[in-house]
């Protein structure tokens, strides 16, 4: 009976206060039991095992210690996790920053996760949670960035939000919340950005909100809102977004109907509100917001009454015996967050920021107007979304300077992001921006264009997000099985061929242009070709944003595959004669097939017959001889030598155009 008893203490207190149990975990029990609810088939989290070290080099995948060997981050984003997020979690303590985001999680946000009161960064957006946000969010003194958006989160906006006082972003949106927005974030003096939309939110802006020091963006598409729209949120210009809510009226704002004179019969509104007694499973309907039905509240309080004698009565011995054990465990933790307070977070994206997050797109002080800078620089939410946090999956390979992934952007458009470290771009902010500018102003039908650009402090990176071609780069149709699909015919290569010729004229400009651009890195690798086998130059321009070395880093690989001339070894410089000795290349490379061009270098040594280029077996001999004499004549003055005697490529157009 003695030993039902203690099992049933046991199980009472683990039910009713699962922190008190927690307190007796090790971290490392605290990460296996994470382990188990966020990856409960064991398919991803594989070097979590009981038997390792958590906080050493790389034995814990996403997880990060600091000098006293607590967890302090952890970042498992886009890893393709399907379980919950266990009340275990609550044991870490020292946790700053937890990155559970682009994952499939389930279930409900435990409210012991509030309880975490050193962790600054909560990333849970684009999986599968539900439930209400827990309103004790409020005790997260730290906590500076909260996502949680893409997700079913119901019920209310926690007016306790209202007390985080280093809060800066709040995405909550496509989301199900249905309530006011809570005034109490407008009391939030560091908050920047507040975003949501999608949702079903009814009732007023409020004004404290619309006066909030630091706001710099609001949206609130797509929700149920009305009133007058508080003018003091003119001053976001472009930065507030207020589309598709019938209810809201305003004056100076586009697409908003000027609000009628409010009758002195009407009540004053009172700010919005956030509702004390709402269901926890179902909203009431709105006019019943504050009822109760008697009969069911006697059941419930008689339920708990029940239950809480009961429990009071089988733990309060145990009680007694942790109290003790409970106040030193205090003391220590009290000593070990003050230490924690002066160690820096290990957390790759601890202060993850957004689109003005890095010097050179602050305002003020860059030269360039700030239309300039918001037709151009994108959010990075929407980049870290279309390329699923950067997903191995969506790697499409690593250069020298960068990584490209690809993407799919919230309008649908498939692009590529191009990720550089920021130490690999120009110091002097002036001369990158100028750069950014030349980027933004390339528009050709054969040149790839710049969709935007954005920043992060945080990560320490840049990211040029362009537009994608279906078909790939030339690269991968050279060196070619004939089975595979991929020859290309005779006609789709003269095609590209001219493709190529368009795109470098129109970077060198008109014939005497002191401004035209030079390419510097023509490869195969950077001939992109759209669905119909457009040719379109890649990475135009880049090299204006990058710092001299790594350009010159970046060339090795040109240097190996034989696209720098004879002259950048004595000179060291490109100029637009560079570029004409690569396109001589590319054309080899297109006549032949081959990525080889060894060949090459023997004809213009040996001075052998301009027949014996051999044209590309894979195409069985059906190609125009006339059109083929003409581009080996091509190939070998583009590469010629001597600089001075390569043709120019407008000439190359022309001989091109002639019949």
């Amino acid at each position: 009976m003695y030993l039902l008893l203690l099992k049933l203490q046991i199980l009472i207190i683990w039910a009713f206060s699962p922190s008190l149990v927690s307190s007796s975990m090790t971290e490392l029990d605290t990460l296996m039991a994470i382990r188990d609810s966020l990856d409960p088939e064991n398919r991803v989290l594989v070097s979590w095992t009981p038997h390792s070290d958590p906080c050493s080099s790389g034995s814990f995948e996403g997880v990060a210690c600091n000098e006293q060997g607590l967890v302090t981050n952890i970042s498992l984003q886009g890893k393709g996790l399907s379980g919950r997020i266990p009340e275990a979690v609550a044991g870490l303590k020292s946790l700053t920053a937890l990155y559970l985001h682009f994952n499939a999680l389930n279930g409900m946000l435990p409210k012991e996760i509030t309880t975490l009161t050193w962790l600054t960064d909560l990333y849970l957006n684009v999986n599968n949670l539900s439930g209400h946000i827990p309103p004790e969010i409020g005790n997260m003194s730290n906590l500076q960035v909260l996502q949680l958006c893409y997700n079913k989160f119901s019920g209310s906006i926690p007016t306790e939000l209202g007390r985080l006082r280093k809060l800066s972003v709040v995405a909550l949106q496509y989301n199900q919340l249905s309530s006011a927005i809570p005034a109490s974030l407008g009391e939030v003096e560091t908050l920047e950005r507040l975003d949501l939309s999608f949702n079903t939110l009814f009732g007023p802006i409020p004004v404290t909100l619309a006066n909030a020091p630091k706001l710099e963006s609001l949206d609130i598409r797509n929700n149920s809102l009305s009133g007058s729209v508080p003018t003091a949120l003119k001053r976001l210009k472009s930065g507030f977004q207020y589309m598709n809510n019938p209810g809201l009226c305003g004056t100076e704002f586009t697409n908003l109907a000027s609000c009628k004179a409010v009758s002195s019969s009407d009540p004053v509104r009172p700010e919005p509100y956030e509702p004390v007694n709402i269901s926890l499973t179902e909203p009431k309907p709105e006019n019943c917001r504050n009822c109760k039905n008697t009969s069911e509240s006697s059941k419930t309080g008689l339920v708990f009454a029940v239950v809480g004698v009961f429990s009071a009565s089988t733990i309060s011995g145990l009680l007694l015996l942790l109290r003790h054990r409970r106040q030193k465990q205090k003391v220590a933790s009290s000593n070990n967050q003050t230490k924690q307070a002066c160690v820096q977070s290990a957390s790759p994206l601890i202060s993850l920021e957004y689109s003005n997050g890095w010097d050179p797109l602050s305002k003020g002080g860059s030269g360039y107007s700030q239309e300039f800078l918001e037709s151009l620089v994108l959010n990075l939410e929407e980049v870290e979304r279309a390329t699923r946090s950067f997903s191995e999956v969506n790697l499409l390979g690593k250069g020298s300077f960068s990584a490209a992934y690809s993407g799919v952007l919230r309008d649908g458009s498939v692009v590529v992001v191009k990720c550089i470290a920021k130490t690999s771009c120009k110091a002097d902010e002036a001369e990158f921006l100028k750069g950014l500018k030349v980027l933004s102003s390339l528009r050709h039908e054969n040149v790839v264009r710049l969709r935007g650009f954005c920043c992060s402090k945080g990560r320490g990176e840049c990211f040029l997000v362009y537009e994608s071609l279906a078909n790939g780069s030339l690269l991968e149709y050279l060196d070619v099985e004939r089975e595979s699909g991929r020859v290309l015919q005779w006609s789709t290569r003269v095609f590209i061929i001219r493709g190529i010729a368009k795109g470098i004229c129109y970077l060198h400009g008109k014939k005497g242009s002191k401004h035209g651009i030079v390419h510097q890195n023509i490869s195969a690798e950077n001939i992109l070709l759209d669905v119909g086998y457009k040719a379109l130059l890649a990475d135009s321009g880049v090299h204006k944003l990058l710092e001299d070395d790594v350009v010159f880093s970046a060339l090795k690989a040109s240097a190996a595959m034989g696209y720098l001339p004879p002259e950048y070894t004595t000179t060291g410089r490109l100029t637009q004669k560079s570029d004409v000795y690569a396109f001589g290349v590319i054309v080899f490379q297109l006549l032949t097939g081959k990525r080889d061009t060894t060949q090459l270098n023997c004809q213009r040594v040996e001075g052998a017959s301009l027949n014996d280029i051999i044209i590309d077996e894979n195409l069985e001999g059906v190609f125009s001889e006339s059109e083929a004499t003409k581009l080996r004549r091509l190939v070998l003055l583009c590469t010629h030598e001597s600089p001075h005697l390569r043709p120019s490529m407008d000439s190359v157009m022309l001989e091109l155009d002639e019949q």
